[in-house]
């Protein structure tokens, strides 16, 4: 069976951004698994693997557009020390995760600390970067029903209810 939409990929992958520094890897022996064509992983990845089969390797070098976007400086703002809970760890480098009018999470990172502000960036941490890829297929099964219907992969190393 081929990689397409709607099958249940198992893919090792490891990832760096053109300086060889590993900056994230499927575990070995755990192989990521996701249910293609459903924007699960970078666009530019997923596009690569497309008709692939189990055995497959790879390297794919995914540009900043098909992967976690350009870097976008409106993300970058200055906010009050006040915006954070007292006892929070503020500092360069701390990451957090706060929610906005929609309910929705969303991922921030602390860039600087100054009197009484705090330089926050919303960006995600790859955004602008080429990402390279070295990719292993090693499953391609048909998605079932329910994970059509909950729109992740189910089991072993996929999502568990």
């Amino acid at each position: 069976m081929k990689v397409a939409k709607h099958t249940i990929v198992g893919l090792e992958y490891s990832l760096h951004t053109g300086d060889g520094v590993i900056v994230d890897a499927s575990e070995p022996g755990k192989p990521l698994k996701y249910l293609h064509g459903m924007g699960q992983i970078v666009p530019g990845l997923e596009k690569a693997l497309e008709g692939q089969e189990v055995g497959a390797e790879s390297k794919v070098v995914v540009t900043p557009e098909d992967g976690y976007g350009p870097r976008d400086e409106q993300a970058v703002r200055v906010v009050p020390r006040e915006a954070f809970p007292p006892d929070a760890p503020i500092q360069a480098g701390a990451e957090f995760v706060v929610v906005d009018e929609n309910q929705n999470q969303v991922p921030l990172r602390i860039e600087k600390v100054d009197n009484g502000t705090v330089t926050v960036d919303f960006n995600h941490p790859l955004a602008g970067k080429t990402l390279h890829f070295s990719v292993k297929v090693t499953e391609v099964r048909a998605a079932t029903e329910e994970e059509l219907q909950h729109g992740h992969a189910h089991g072993d190393d996929g999502h568990h209810h």
